[in-house]
């Protein structure tokens, strides 16, 4: 078991150290406190920044035509970023119009493919500080146009140099306009990226499924996570592909946090002698999860006070009995709007599923619907009434924003 000591978090200083997540150390310094904002000179830098900082090693890809071929047969050309290679994965879409680095490395995305709605991304590069998680989530990347000279003091490059490091396929330039009126109208389907459609078997493409994501994306071995100050309080963290400022959150607040692996049973959990349990986000179908739905059963049974985040709210729920179903192409992004039924109140949250615990579903002498989505009426929190327990489908921590329900970490 390792131990993590808490940093100065987001905006402070790099967690990736002094050498910069290209290799060698870079600078951050914001060439406008040195030189004039409408000189010339300033672009100069920055294009040769950009440049100086990308491999050659694929740098022949970038501007490559290649195509997104969906399940149904319709096809996208665009251009290549980022890694070659072809990815055949489930497509979605997020309207999140800031937060691309959250959405890069939260897991939740595993086995998936990102369109991002808003047009262009990449204007504030990539800032480690800002990273989820210590990988990339999605197996692929759509936007309609990406920044080649990004512009922020804290920016370490840009995502195509990043993509080229990390392996991740980009494509930009699709009309991803249509692409995601098409998933709103027709549902989320599963797409390829490559460079050939004429070779793309489209039954193998509609029989392609996300499985066993949550064991991919679980830590593999226990950590601790201390705060700076006095612990007040202990909590065991089940990661299911979880984003790190729930933890942040939690350490802020004075917390000393475990983070267990995802198959942590009640006898582990009880053994280190903990506070509060949280069940994190994870990416995939929460009902293929039936270790984990049977681990959690006996942990309700500790009496121990529990709160699940997404994937964690679904999973408590499956452990009641209560059923999930996938949603017709899911809430992602950072405008979902959610109603707290005790009081009226409603909050703009950050979402990432595609799947929702069923509201009929809940037995009326076990727990209580908390939240519900405006939009469409399903499922947002639960309120248990057999154990010191509640959960929330959206992302209380809230990162990248917004922090209506940040009250709720």
């Amino acid at each position: 078991m390792s131990i993590l000591p808490q940093g100065k978090g987001r905006g402070g200083e790099n967690p990736a150290g002094e050498r910069g997540i290209f290799g060698e150390r870079e600078e951050c310094k914001n060439p406008l406190a040195k030189k004039g904002v409408f000189g010339y000179d300033i672009l100069l830098e920055k294009t040769r920044r950009t440049f100086s900082q990308r491999p050659q090693k694929g740098w022949e890809s970038m501007g490559k035509r290649a195509y997104l071929v969906l399940e149904n047969g319709k096809t996208f050309q665009g251009e290549r970023f980022g890694a070659d290679g072809t990815v055949m994965a489930e497509v979605v879409f997020t309207t999140g119009m800031t937060g691309y680095l959250e959405t890069l490395t939260d897991r939740s995305y595993w086995g998936q493919i990102v369109c991002h709605t808003f047009p262009l991304i990449g204007n504030y590069g990539v800032i480690p500080a800002d990273f989820e998680s210590d990988v990339i989530g999605p197996k692929g990347y759509i936007v309609k146009q990406w920044c080649q000279a990004p512009s922020n003091f804290r920016s370490e490059g840009s995502l195509d140099t990043f993509f080229q490091e990390k392996g991740v396929v980009g494509l930009s330039g699709i009309d991803t306009r249509t692409l995601t009126k098409i998933i709103r109208e027709k549902g989320v389907m599963n797409g390829v990226i490559t460079d050939d459609p004429a070779c793309v078997d489209l039954e193998a493409l509609k029989a392609y499924r996300v499985r066993g994501a949550v064991q991919a994306s679980s830590t593999k071995e226990r950590y601790v996570v201390r705060p700076q100050g006095e612990v007040k309080k202990k909590i065991a963290l089940l990661d299911f592909g979880l984003k790190k400022n729930i933890y942040r959150e939690l350490v802020n607040r004075g917390a000393e946090v475990t983070v267990c692996p995802c198959n942590t049973t009640a006898q582990e959990i009880q053994a280190l002698g903990v506070d509060g349990i949280m069940l994190s986000n994870g990416p995939g179908d929460p009902a293929e999860n039936v270790e984990i739905i049977e681990n959690l059963k006996e942990i309700c049974g500790l009496g121990i006070p529990m709160f699940g985040i997404c994937l964690g709210h679904q999973l408590l729920a499956l452990a009641h009995g209560f059923k999930t179903e996938k949603l017709k192409y899911g809430h992602r992004g950072a405008n979902q709007p959610v109603k707290n039924l005790e009081t009226g109140r409603v909050y703009i949250s950050s979402q990432n599923h595609g799947y929702a615990v069923v509201g009929g579903s809940i037995r009326e002498d076990v727990a209580k619907e908390l939240f519900v989505n405006v939009n469409d009426g399903t499922c947002e929190g639960i309120r248990y009434l057999d154990c010191p327990a509640f959960s929330v489908q959206f992302h209380p921590e809230a990162c990248a924003g917004p922090l209506d329900t940040h009250l709720y970490v």
